[in-house]
């Protein structure tokens, strides 16, 4: 029995550290995403902001005379 039971502590640890193994990867898969998604959200804010200031230069130099 003693034996029986040893097996069955091992195939439960076994089992628990392929339960484990899965989660840390589904987290890891997750902190993925969410990185790349901030990653583009920053590109996306960095083009806006190129643009606006852009503009303002645009602006500027029509309001100048600069432009022509």
């Amino acid at each position: 029995m003693n034996n029986q039971s040893s097996i069955s502590q091992s195939y439960h640890a076994g089992e628990a550290k392929s339960n484990a193994q899965q989660k840390t990867g589904q987290v890891m898969d997750k902190a993925s995403d969410t990185a790349q998604s901030a990653k583009e959200s920053m590109q996306e804010a960095g083009q806006q902001m190129k643009a606006k200031a852009q503009g303002a230069v645009d602006a500027v130099k029509d309001a100048t005379g600069m432009n022509n």
